[in-house]
C-alpha cells in the first residue's frame, strides 16, 4: 500500500500540469492537432485514476481545450466527481469546467442536485459562493425549481458576500422557473434595503432586470425606489433606478411630478455623464406621460437641451452620439426646442464617423418646417455630391424622401420643386434606391392633381434619356424610375404635348436589357398611350396617322414577344395579336378608339397592404380540408406524373461532375486564349513578364501585380444631366417671390382693417403677430386617398407574441396575497430516531402518554368552545337579519369565514395601490401615521402552544400546572373577544420572527406618530427636520429639512447653515468655505412645504450634541422685498444614529452570550398605555425592531452606522416600564437609556 502512494506521487511528478500544455501547445504549431489529440489521451488515463488531485488537473486542462473549440462533454461525470472535491482548490476547477460545458442537453446534470445542495448549505462561504457562481451558469428548470428554496434562504445569510451572489441567481432561477417568482419576491424587497451597498445593489439590478420588460407589476415599488434614488449615492445603482422609473412613468403619469425635481437636481449636480444621459432620458419620458397635465415644463426641457448640447460639442465621439440620440427623443414631442440648435445638427453631417452623420439625418427629419424645407434639402444635396461611399449616399437620399414626404407632404409648398428634386435625384448612379423614387413619383402623379401636366412632362423627358439610366442595370437600380416614368405617361397620356415621340422611345430596342418587370408597364402604358393617339387621330379624321401608329406597334411588339420574361412574353402577344385586329378594321374603316379607350378608363385606388389578410373566411369553407381525395400512402413513384417542363434533368444535371484529361483542359485553354485576344476590351499583360503563366495551372502561380495609385480609390456621385430638366435650385427664387407677393397681400388687408377699427389694443396685437407655417398655403393640394378594403374585412390583426420569450412566463401579478399552492418545494427526509436506552424508552412512552392524553383533552375543551361559540353566533346573526334587512355592512363572523376570504384578499391585494395613490397625491408631509398591516400578531398553531405549556407543566409540577391552566382560562377569556377577525397563519420560526420584526401588534388603532421634531420657527417659515444613518457610509448621517411657507408671500433664496464641530460637519459643495451655507435648490410659494437633504459627517456617535445654525431667506411680496434670519440648534441624538436592522432570535441569542456585551437598565413609573403601543413607539422614533415577543415582555435589536450592536428586553407592569439593555460601548448604552427614559416619559 505505502509503495503504490510512493508511486502514485512520483507518477503526479510527472504529469503535465495546465503550463505544461499550455507551453507544448506553442511549441507544436505545426502539428497542433496532432499533440492535442496525444494529450487528450493522457487526460483521459488520469481521469481514471483514483486521486482526486490528478482528476482536478485533467478537468482544468479539459477546460483549456475547451476553450479553444473542442468538444469535452465525454468528460461530464469526471466534472461533477472533482465538484464534489472537499477541498476548494479542486471543487473550483470542477464548477469552472461546469459552467463552460454544462447546458440544459448534458445527460448527467441531474446529479448535480445534491452535490450544489450540500455546497449551498456549507458553513464555509466560499464553497456557498463557487457553487453559485458556478450554479448560474449551467441552472435548469429542473435544477431551479428544486434549488429555489435553498438559495432563497441564502438571500437571508448572514455574510453579505453570500446575499449578494443568491440575490443575482435568483434572477436565472425566475427565467428558468417562473412559478418561483411570487413566493420569493417579498424576500428580494426586503434585499432593496439592505445594509450592505453591494446586496442592495444586486437586488436593484434583479428587480430592474425583471421590470424591464414587465414594468406594471412592479409599480407598487416606486416609493421604495424613489428613497433609493434620493438617498443612495452610487451611480450604477442610480442609472438601474432612473431607467426602471423611465419605464414606470408611462403607466402612471402622477410619478413623472414627483421625479421632475429629483432628476432636475441630479442633472445640475452629476458630473457623471453616463448619469446625466439617463436622467435627461427619463426627464423626457415624464414630459412625454406630463404633456397634458404638467404646462410648466419648458425650463426642464430647455435644461435637457443644454446639456444635451455639451454632449454633442465634446469631442468624444461616443458622448456626441448618445447626445444626437437623446436630442432625437426630445425632438419628437418639443421638436421647438431642438430647432434652434439646427446649426450644430447640420455641423454634425460634416463629421468622419458614419453613425453621427447618420444620427443627425434622424434630428433634421423632425426640425423640418414649411419654411426651412427647401433650405434643408439643398444642403442635404450638396452632402449627397460630396459623400464618400455608397451607403451613406443612400441614406442621405432615403432621408431627403422621407424629409419631404413625412405626414401626407404636410411641408411642401410647391410640388413643382418636389418633382424636380426627385428627378435631381435620378442623376447618381450606383444608388440602390430608385425604387423609392419610382414610389413617390408615382404617389404624388396620383395624389396632387395639379401636378399631373407638369409631372407628365418630366417623366417623358426621362423616357427620352432612358439611355442615361440604363448603363448597367444589374449594379444600377435607378432605372427602377423608368417604371414609375413609364406608368405616369400612360396613365395621364392625356397631358402629353407630343405623345408620338414619347410612344417611340418606350419601343426603342434598347428597352429589352431593362428587367423584366420595367419591360411589362413599358408594353402595358404603351397601348394606353397608343389609344390617346389613336383617339385624337379619328377625332382629327387622320386615318394615314392613325395606320402608321398601328403599323409602329406592329413592328416594334415582336422584340417584347421574345422577350425572356413570361408576363413579358404574355403582355406582348396579347396586345399584338389586337394590333393586327385593329389593323384589319382600320382597313375596313371602322372606328375603334372609343372601344380602345373603354379598356383603360377609370381610376384605380391603392390597395390595402392588409388587405388580403382581413378577406372574412366564408362559411362552411375549411381551407385545412382536401379539395380532392388525398394520395395513399402506397403510391409507387412510377405512377408519379412526368413533369412537362424538364427540371427534373436540369436538377441532376446541374451536380453532374464530368473528369478531363490534361489534353481536353489543353484545349480549352488554348480556346480561352484566342477569346481574350479577340476581346477589344480585355486587358492584357505585357509579354515580357511571365511569359508562360497561363501555361501553369493552380491558383498559386497567379502573379500579383502591385499597383500605384496617385490618386486614392473613391466612389464618386456620379452625376447624369438631362437635356430639358430644370434644376430645382429656381424653385427657391419663385418660392420666395411666391411668399413675398401672398406676405404683401395679407399686409394690405390688415391695413385696411385697421383703417377700419380704430382701437389701439388690436392694432398693437395685430403688429406683432409673426408669420407662423400654418399661415402659408401651399401652391397645390395632396388628396388624401383611402387604401382599398374587402368588404366584411375583419378588425386589425396584432401580431402574435413570441411564445418562446422567458419573459413572457414572468408577466406575474405581485400583489396578489400567495396562495398555499404556490409555496416553493421543500424536500423533506425522515426523520431517524435517536438510539435510547430501554429505560428513556419506557420514560419517554409513558410521558408521551401523559402528553397525548392531556392534549386530547386540550382540543376537547377548544372543540367544545368553539361550538358553543357558533351557536351564540347563529343565533345573533339570526336576530340581526330579522331585525335589519340591510346587511351590507355586517362584520364577518367565523361562519362567514369560507365567504369573506376573497374580500380579505383583494383588500390585501389592493393595499399597495392605496399606499401608492397616497405617496403620489400632492398632500403635505404627513402628521399622522395609519398603523402598518405588516405589525400583526403572528399567531402561532394551537397544537405547538398546548404542547409547549404541557411540557413546561411536567417540568414545573402539579401544583404549577394548576395555576397555569387557570391563567390561561383567563387570558383566553380575555383575548376571545380581541381576536375574532384574525387569520391563523402558519409559519416556521423564522418566519414567525419575520412577521414579528418591527412590533407585532393587534387591531388596535396606534396614535398619531412623526418623526419630523420642530427645528425652528417664525412668522414666515417653519422648519421640522429628521435625522436617518447612511446605509451606504459608516460615517455620515442625512438630515431631511422641511421648509413650509406660512405667509402669503414667497420665500426665495433660502441659505442653510451650520457651525461645524469637531466630531460633526456639514459636507459643503467643492471650493466652499466653512462659513459658507448650503443654498436650498428651490423657492417656497404661499402655503407650500418641500423638503431637503443635507449630508453631515460624524466620527463618533457614542455621545448625543447640538449644533448651532442659521437660515437666511429674502421675502418678497408686493411692496418689495426683505432679508429675514432664522436661528436654530441641531439636535443629534444617539437614537437618530440607529438603523433599524431584523435580526433573528438564534443570532440575538448569540450576541447575549458573547462577553464583549455591557448592560445596564431603567424603569419608568407612570406608563398606562397598552403594550403593543409602547413597542410601537420604541420601534418608530428610536428605530428598533422586535425579535421575540411573549406578552408583557419583548426582545428588540437595533444596530448603529457604526456597528455597536443593541438588544434591549421590555418589560410591561402595571404602571411602569422596566428596560433592561446590552451594547458593546458603555457610554453610548448610557446615553441612549437617557433618551429613551425621556422618550418614554414624554411620549407616553
Amino acid at each position: 500500500m505505502a509503495l503504490r502512494i510512493v508511486k502514485g506521487s512520483i507518477d503526479r511528478m510527472f504529469d503535465k500540469n495546465l503550463q505544461d500544455l499550455v507551453r507544448g501547445i506553442r511549441n507544436h504549431k505545426d502539428d497542433e492537432a496532432k499533440y492535442i489529440s496525444t494529450c487528450i489521451d493522457e487526460i483521459k488515463q488520469e481521469l481514471k485514476q483514483d486521486n482526486i488531485a490528478v482528476k482536478a488537473n485533467a478537468v482544468c486542462k479539459l477546460t483549456y481545450l475547451q476553450m479553444l473549440g473542442y468538444d469535452i462533454s465525454w468528460a461530464a461525470f469526471n466534472i461533477i466527481e472533482v465538484m464534489s472535491a472537499s477541498k476548494f482548490t479542486f471543487k473550483r476547477i470542477g464548477y469552472l469546467a461546469a459552467s463552460q460545458c454544462f447546458h440544459e442537453g448534458t445527460d448527467v446534470i441531474m446529479l448535480t442536485t445534491n452535490q450544489i445542495r450540500k455546497d449551498l448549505s456549507s458553513p464555509t462561504q466560499y464553497d456557498t459562493g463557487v457553487a453559485l457562481t458556478g450554479l448560474s451558469c449551467f441552472v435548469t428548470p429542473d435544477l431551479a425549481r428544486d434549488l429555489a428554496n435553498d438559495i432563497m434562504t441564502l438571500m437571508s445569510h448572514t455574510k453579505p458576500y453570500i446575499r449578494k451572489k443568491a440575490v443575482l441567481i435568483m434572477y436565472k432561477v425566475f427565467l428558468k422557473y417562473p412559478e418561483s417568482l411570487r413566493p420569493a419576491f417579498p424576500r428580494l424587497k426586503e434585499k432593496l434595503e439592505d445594509p450592505d451597498p453591494g446586496v442592495q445593489s444586486a437586488a436593484v439590478n434583479v428587480i430592474c432586470e425583471l421590470a424591464r420588460r414587465n414594468p406594471k407589476n412592479y409599480l407598487s415599488l416606486a416609493p421604495l425606489f424613489f428613497k433609493l434614488m434620493t438617498s443612495s449615492t452610487n451611480n450604477w445603482v442610480l442609472i438601474k433606478i432612473i431607467k426602471l422609473f423611465g419605464a414606470l412613468t408611462p403607466l402612471e403619469p402622477r410619478l413623472g411630478k414627483k421625479l421632475i425635481e429629483p432628476l432636475t437636481n441630479l442633472i445640475h449636480s452629476t458630473s457623471a455623464m453616463s448619469l446625466l444621459y439617463e436622467c435627461v432620458n427619463t426627464v423626457i419620458a415624464v414630459l412625454i406621460s406630463l404633456s397634458s397635465g404638467m404646462p410648466n415644463h419648458t425650463a426642464s426641457i430647455q435644461l435637457c437641451v443644454q446639456k444635451l448640447r455639451i454632449l454633442i460639442e465634446d469631442s468624444d465621439q461616443n458622448l456626441k452620439y448618445l447626445g444626437l440620440l437623446a436630442m432625437s427623443k426630445i425632438l419628437k414631442t418639443h421638436p421647438k426646442s431642438v430647432q434652434s440648435h439646427k446649426d450644430l445638427i447640420l455641423q454634425c453631417l460634416d463629421d468622419k464617423d458614419e453613425s453621427i452623420r447618420l444620427r443627425a439625418l434622424d434630428l433634421l427629419y423632425g426640425m423640418v418646417s414649411k419654411k426651412n424645407l427647401m433650405e434643408i434639402v439643398k444642403k442635404l444635396l450638396i452632402h449627397v455630391d460630396k459623400a464618400e461611399g455608397t451607403t451613406y449616399r443612400d441614406e442621405l437620399l432615403t432621408k431627403i424622401i422621407d424629409i419631404c414626404s413625412q405626414s401626407n407632404y404636410q411641408y411642401i409648398t410647391n410640388f413643382e420643386w418636389y418633382i424636380s428634386i426627385l428627378v435631381e435625384l435620378t442623376r447618381l448612379e450606383g444608388t440602390r434606391h430608385g425604387h423609392l423614387i419610382a414610389s413617390q413619383m408615382l404617389d404624388v402623379a396620383i395624389r396632387v392633381k395639379a401636378i399631373r401636366a407638369f409631372a407628365v412632362s418630366q417623366m417623358a423627358m426621362l423616357l427620352d434619356n432612358a439611355h442615361l439610366l440604363t448603363g448597367n442595370t444589374q449594379r444600377n437600380g435607378i432605372c427602377e424610375v423608368l417604371y414609375a416614368a413609364a406608368w405616369i405617361c400612360g396613365e395621364f397620356s392625356e397631358h402629353l404635348q407630343e405623345p408620338h415621340v414619347t410612344l417611340e422611345a418606350m419601343l426603342r430596342p434598347k428597352v429589352t436589357t431593362l428587367p423584366g418587370h420595367i419591360q411589362a408597364v413599358y408594353v402595358q402604358n404603351a397601348v394606353k398611350l397608343y389609344a390617346s393617339l389613336l383617339q385624337q387621330k379619328e377625332q382629327a379624321e387622320d386615318k394615314e396617322g392613325a395606320l402608321q401608329v398601328t403599323a409602329l406597334m406592329i413592328e416594334r411588339l415582336p422584340q417584347f414577344v421574345q422577350s425572356a420574361d413570361l408576363e413579358v412574353q404574355e403582355r406582348a402577344s396579347c396586345i399584338l395579336q389586337l394590333m393586327k385586329y385593329i389593323e384589319k378594321l382600320h382597313v375596313k374603316a371602322v372606328p375603334v378608339s372609343e372601344e380602345v379607350t373603354a379598356l383603360f378608363a377609370g381610376e384605380l385606388n391603392p390597395v390595402a397592404p392588409k388587405a388580403q389578410k382581413k378577406v372574412p373566411i366564408p362559411d362552411g369553407l375549411d381551407l385545412d380540408a382536401w379539395i380532392n381525395e388525398p394520395p395513399s400512402e402506397s403510391e409507387s413513384e412510377d405512377e408519379r406524373p412526368q413533369t412537362i417542363f424538364h427540371e427534373e434533368e436540369h436538377k441532376h444535371s446541374k451536380h453532374r461532375h464530368v473528369e478531363m484529361d490534361e489534353e481536353e483542359l489543353a484545349r480549352r485553354r488554348e480556346a480561352r486564349k484566342q477569346e481574350q485576344a479577340n476581346n477589344p476590351f480585355y486587358i492584357k499583360s505585357s509579354p515580357s513578364s511571365h511569359k508562360g503563366y497561363h501555361d501553369t495551372p493552380g491558383v498559386d502561380h497567379i502573379p500579383v501585380v502591385q499597383i500605384d495609385l496617385s490618386v486614392p480609390l473613391k466612389v464618386p456621385a456620379v452625376e447624369l444631366s438631362f437635356p430639358g430638366i430644370p434644376m430645382s435650385d429656381q424653385y427657391l427664387r419663385l418660392e420666395e417671390e411666391r411668399r413675398h407677393k401672398q406676405k404683401i397681400e395679407k399686409d394690405k388687408r390688415k391695413k385696411k382693417k385697421q383703417k377700419k377699427e380704430r382701437r389701439g389694443p388690436h392694432r398693437r396685437h395685430d403688429s406683432l403677430q409673426t408669420e407662423s407655417d400654418e399661415d402659408i398655403p401651399p401652391a397645390q393640394q395632396v388628396d388624401i386617398i383611402t387604401e382599398e378594403m374587402p368588404e366584411n374585412a375583419l378588425p386589425s390583426d396584432e401580431d402574435e407574441k413570441d411564445p418562446s420569450d422567458p419573459y413572457r412566463a414572468l408577466d406575474i401579478d405581485l400583489d396578489r396575497p400567495l396562495a398555499d399552492s404556490e409555496k416553493l418545494p421543500v424536500q423533506k427526509h425522515r426523520a431517524m430516531e435517536d438510539q435510547k436506552s430501554p429505560e428513556e424508552n419506557i420514560f419517554s412512552d409513558q410521558k408521551s402518554k401523559k402528553v397525548t392524553k392531556k392534549l386530547k383533552k386540550e382540543k376537547e375543551k377548544v372543540k367544545r368552545r368553539d361550538a358553543e361559540k357558533k351557536k351564540s353566533k347563529v343565533k345573533d346573526d339570526k336576530k340581526r337579519r330579522k331585525s335589519s334587512p340591510v346587511t351590507e355592512d355586517k362584520e364577518p363572523t367565523e361562519d362567514d369565514q369560507v365567504f369573506t376570504e376573497p374580500k380579505e384578499k383583494t383588500e390585501k391585494s389592493t393595499a399597495d395601490d392605496s399606499e401608492l395613490d397616497f405617496w403620489l397625491s400632492n398632500t403635505p408631509v404627513p402628521t399622522e401615521v395609519e398603523p402598518c398591516p405588516d405589525l400583526q400578531t403572528a399567531v402561532s398553531e394551537p397544537d405547538e402552544t398546548l404542547k409547549e405549556n404541557i411540557q413546561s407543566e411536567e417540568k414545573e409540577g402539579p401544583k404549577s400546572s394548576k395555576k397555569k391552566k387557570k391563567h390561561r382560562k383567563d387570558k383566553a377569556e380575555k383575548t376571545k373577544d380581541e381576536k375574532k377577525s384574525k387569520k391563523k397563519k402558519h409559519h416556521s420560526d423564522k418566519e414567525r420572527v419575520e412577521a414579528m420584526q418591527n412590533g407585532t401588534l393587534d387591531d388596535e388603532p396606534l396614535p398619531p406618530m412623526s418623526n419630523y421634531t420642530l427645528l425652528a420657527d417664525d412668522s414666515y417659515i417653519t422648519v421640522t427636520y429628521d435625522i436617518q444613518g447612511n446605509l451606504q457610509n459608516e460615517s455620515q448621517v442625512v438630515v431631511s429639512v422641511i421648509f413650509e411657507n406660512k405667509c402669503n408671500s414667497y420665500l426665495k433664496s433660502m441659505e442653510f447653515n451650520v457651525l461645524d464641530s469637531l466630531n460633526t460637519k456639514l459636507i459643503r459643495p467643492e471650493g466652499s468655505t466653512v462659513h459658507d451655507g448650503i443654498p436650498v435648490p428651490f423657492q417656497l410659494p404661499p402655503g407650500i412645504a418641500n423638503e431637503a437633504r443635507f449630508v453631515f459627517t460624524v466620527q463618533s456617535v457614542v455621545m448625543p450634541q447640538k449644533l448651532k445654525g442659521t437660515l437666511t431667506y429674502i421675502v418678497k411680496n408686493e411692496d418689495g422685498s426683505s432679508h429675514e434670519k432664522l436661528d436654530f440648534k441641531l439636535h443629534f441624538s444617539c437614537t437618530s444614529y440607529l438603523i433599524t436592522t431584523p435580526c433573528y432570535s438564534d443570532a440575538f441569542a448569540k450576541l447575549l452570550e458573547s462577553g464583549d456585551m455591557k448592560m445596564s437598565s431603567l424603569k419608568v413609573d407612570g406608563i398606562d398605555i397598552s403594550f403593543q403601543h409602547l413597542l410601537a413607539k420604541i420601534c418608530f422614533y428610536l428605530h428598533f425592531s422586535v425579535v421575540e415577543r411573549v406578552d408583557p415582555c419583548a426582545s428588540m435589536y437595533s444596530r448603529s452606522i457604526q456597528g455597536h450592536h443593541i438588544c434591549l428586553l421590555v418589560k410591561k407592569g402595571e404602571n411602569h416600564v422596566s428596560v433592561d439593555a446590552k451594547c458593546s460601548d458603555s457610554s453610548f448604552l448610557s446615553n441612549l437609556l437617557d433618551e429613551i427614559k425621556e422618550m418614554l416619559s414624554k411620549k407616553c
